[in-house]
């Protein structure tokens, strides 16, 4: 659990790192989008790798290769991760959604 908790810190870190950022420059640093999708594409790639190590978890432990505890250490990591990245795409779409009800 504990790579999952880093990437919450790190995400709170660069929300709060943008927030200062954004009354500084109002808009100005054009690289400030890229250090999103950057942070938005490591988020990914890590919430895959907790993935597939839950998923090698239970290969092993299907092959009594590994312990119960670990098995379900990762998998249960690898369940959190998925329902962080499910409840983060909802709230995109639920700001996607409310853009396009504003008037123009």
């Amino acid at each position: 659990m504990p790579d999952a908790l880093t990437n919450i810190n790190q995400a709170i870190n660069a929300y709060k790192t943008a927030k200062g950022n954004s009354d500084d420059n109002q808009g100005k640093d054009p690289s400030a989008g890229e250090e999103f999708s950057s942070l938005v594409k490591n988020a990914i790639d890590e919430a895959i790798k907790i993935g597939k190590k839950g998923e090698r978890a239970s290969i092993s432990g299907i092959n009594d290769h590994a312990d119960l505890n670990k098995v379900v250490t990762a998998v249960a990591e690898a369940e959190l991760t998925l329902q962080t990245v499910v409840a983060v795409r909802d709230k995109v779409l639920d700001a996607y959604r409310e853009i396009l009800r504003m008037p123009m």
